[in-house]
């Protein structure tokens, strides 16, 4: 049963989006480690599938197609994570993190495509992410002035909104059991990149392993259950809100532990960036709710 006003379900909230942020970092981490994408993603992945099929997380009564659905949602979360790391190899982790949310405005466009008007709360959201995300590409600071790293950025942006359409429509399975199928996709779409790019590899340092685990324990195995968790007690709509502070956390991890300065134009595109997302999944009194959902998104 779920109740808006819980403290503890506020608390799992923003727990898991801290959780979800510190991806971010890891990622930067990994880089100053030289350890490979290609290395990082396929053992991050395929911890977390050995964990969840290990415990049954992916029994149930599926048919061929419930996993041929299960598997294309993976692909198009590996295809969002690939432009991820590809952006934040080029830019910061605060910015990088930033145009993640330009998600939310790209499944408006999508469901608009699909010819289903938006409402005009959510074309006002568009315009704010789209006024964000010039600040933030506009006026890049040393750290991100790389035209390609922006626009991994917004492309990140573009297919995590794709990834978040394909789950609201076709998703219909007990969570775990869609996210170990997501893991396993992962790991061996990563695999298959870092064969073909020469990358994958057994890393041979504890620290490279231990950034491995990290990005397989916060981001995933501990952000997810408590999102779950979250959304048993206060409810999605509230959850969503409360995730859309990740980006803020994001780039307040990047500021303490790798050191990324807090630049006015990464901050004040941010907010617009989260207040379109915010913006986003509200329809005002009076007015028909779409078919499809808008919420922020919840890490990758």
């Amino acid at each position: 049963m779920t109740s808006s006003r819980s403290p503890i379900g506020t608390l799992l909230a923003l727990s898991s989006a801290l959780a979800f942020s510190s991806l971010a970092v890891w990622g930067k981490l990994a880089q100053q480690l030289q350890l490979p994408t290609y290395t990082l993603l396929p053992w991050r992945f395929a911890l977390v599938a050995l964990v969840l099929f290990g415990f049954g997380a992916a029994r149930g009564p599926f048919t061929w197609r419930d996993r041929r659905v299960m598997v294309a949602n993976g692909v198009l979360y590996t295809l969002a994570t690939t432009c991820y790391f590809l952006a934040l190899a080029r830019i910061s982790a605060g910015a990088t993190g930033l145009l993640l949310y330009l998600a939310p405005a790209f499944v408006v466009l999508y469901v608009w495509l699909l010819g289903r008007r938006p409402h005009g709360v959510q074309l006002a959201a568009v315009a704010l992410t789209a006024l964000g995300l010039g600040l933030v590409v506009g006026l890049p600071g040393a750290g991100d002035r790389d035209v390609l790293g922006l626009g991994f950025g917004v492309l990140t942006g573009a297919l995590y909104g794709a990834y978040l359409l394909y789950s609201e429509r076709h998703l219909h399975f007990p969570p775990l059991a869609a996210t170990a199928w997501l893991c396993l996709t992962s790991a061996i779409g990563f695999g298959i990149m870092g064969a073909l790019t020469g990358t994958l590899g057994v890393p041979a340092s504890a620290a490279a392993w231990g950034v491995i685990a990290a990005t397989a324990v916060f981001p995933t195995l501990l952000a997810v259950p408590l999102l779950f968790m979250a959304i048993r007690r206060i409810g999605a709509a509230r959850t969503s809100v409360l995730a859309t502070t990740e980006p803020l956390w994001t780039v307040l991890l990047a500021f303490l532990v790798l050191g990324e300065p807090l630049r006015a134009g990464t901050l004040a595109g941010g907010a617009l960036i989260l207040a379109g997302a915010l913006l986003a999944q509200r329809v005002p009194p009076g007015e028909p709710r779409s078919e499809v959902e808008v919420t922020p998104p919840a890490g990758l």
